[in-house]
């Protein structure tokens, strides 16, 4: 999970804090001590972290701790504040050009995943009640146009190609006029990217910058680089002036060091951030939040926007009433599981819930493969026995033993997990009809 390891960290540091009816100077320089060190093992730039601490100790040891009856909770709060305006303060949104389309270019080093970036891009603004399309303009890496019209097709948004042995710059022109005639609000245009910067790549993208004349130009790194990637946007910002960042894979950095450097030191705000293979996988980038999740607060918002943005409205009502009836089966829990996932790693959602960032340590790791050995041994089942779970016998759970590819015990389990929760929902549905206060069947998802 991103930043889980400094997470953890910055928590242990306040928690001794909080349990101090009152604390000195000495205290914060302590406590301070341990955050800068968490900083920099988290690969966090060495200026940002020395001017980070700056500012915290500047304001910790000042009038609004010594005023205040909680003194640790004062110390948490402006170490908030400052890792919210490190990141840059509010949240920053892709400015739209008053007349369409609104021309979006990707740029970055290959493999920092530029190509579904630009998918998952699409798809938010496609929910977002805009018309966009992707413009593959990638002609040097092999199947680069084809991977951009499969994970469009996922996206469900066309795809503007010329084949691979077009001019890039021409093929961004022509995206533009063709995007009129196609009624198309929006262009996210695929550049080609290099194994590391090189003059060559930076005077096509200047080339196709002045051509097409692009509302933003988007630079999308790999978190996992750390540095590296702080780097790599001082070098794309001084040669071709970049808007804004995305970062991708941030699911795979546990220290978090691009994320909390990158706004600091180029002066150019993060505006999403990317997690998993999942075209779903995008979120707006939001510097309040993702302090409230570092320090162990959670983002009820960011979890409530993935929960409209996954689950049907009317579908989850009538899931409501079939709990309530004791009509839900193991095909409606399926489906369940299968939006639950949708919504993105487990771990990243629990860490959105107050109060449960440190998951792994209260022993509430979630097991994917757990996951899918569910879903495996309910796909092996027919629909009858999905419908009626009470018609299995021992030779039907060994035959859904043997095609999920688990144990016997596996499927009792499962079984005996599955009857449990529909009593319960029965349970609290008869509470709630007899008027029981405090009583109410949660809506699931």
């Amino acid at each position: 999970m991103v930043f889980e390891t400094l997470s953890e960290k910055l928590q242990q540091v306040f928690r001794r804090l909080r349990g101090k009816g009152k604390i000195t100077e000495a205290d914060v320089n302590e406590a301070l001590r341990e955050v800068r060190l968490a900083l920099l093992e988290a690969d966090v730039n060495f200026k940002v972290v020395r001017d980070f601490i700056n500012r915290v100790k500047a304001r910790a040891v000042g009038q609004e701790v010594t005023a205040s009856l909680l003194p640790g909770q004062i110390v948490v709060k402006i170490v908030h504040e400052e890792l919210t305006a490190l990141m840059g303060g509010s949240s920053s949104r892709v400015d739209f050009a008053p007349k369409p389309p609104t021309i979006v270019m990707l740029v970055g080093l290959q493999g920092s995943g530029k190509t579904t970036t630009a998918a998952k891009i699409a798809l938010h603004f496609l929910r977002q009640g805009r018309r966009p399309a992707l413009v593959a303009c990638d002609v040097y890496r092999p199947a680069a146009i084809q991977q951009l019209q499969v994970v469009g097709g996922q996206a469900g948004v066309p795809v503007f190609a010329m084949g691979d042995r077009s001019d890039p710059v021409d093929i961004a022109a022509a995206a533009v006029d063709w995007s009129i005639s196609a009624t198309r609000d929006m262009l996210l245009i695929d550049t080609a990217g290099r194994l590391h910067i090189d003059d060559e790549m930076m005077r096509e993208l200047e080339t196709m910058k002045a051509r097409i004349s692009p509302h933003e130009v988007l630079l999308v790194v790999d978190a996992m680089t750390g540095q590296d990637a702080v780097s790599v946007a001082e070098a794309f910002d001084s040669r071709l002036g970049i808007d804004g960042i995305v970062l991708t894979k941030l699911d795979g950095d546990t220290r978090g060091g691009a994320a909390l450097s990158v706004r600091a030191v180029t002066g150019k705000p993060v505006k999403f951030v990317g997690s998993g293979e999942k075209i779903e996988g995008l979120e707006q980038f939001h510097p309040e939040r993702m302090a409230s999740r570092i320090l162990g607060m959670g983002d009820v918002l960011s979890l409530i926007e993935k929960v409209e943005a996954t689950f049907d409205v009317e579908q989850a009502k009538a899931l409501e009433k079939k709990m309530k009836t004791m009509e839900f089966t193991l095909q409606d829990f399926k489906e369940q599981l299968k939006q639950v996932r949708n919504m993105g790693p487990l771990d990243q959602i629990l860490g959105m819930i107050p109060g449960f960032g440190g998951s792994k340590k209260m022993g509430l790791e979630v097991d994917e493969k757990e996951l899918g050995k569910v879903e495996a041994i309910i796909n092996s089942m027919t629909l009858a026995e999905r419908r009626t779970p009470s018609i299995m016998d021992g030779s039907r759970r060994r035959r859904i033993a043997r095609g999920s590819g688990t144990t016997v015990q596996d499927v009792n389990r499962l079984l005996k997990q599955f009857e449990q929760a529909r009593r319960l929902f029965r349970t609290i549905a008869d509470m709630e009809k007899g008027g029981r206060k405090g009583f109410k069947l949660p809506f699931m998802p």
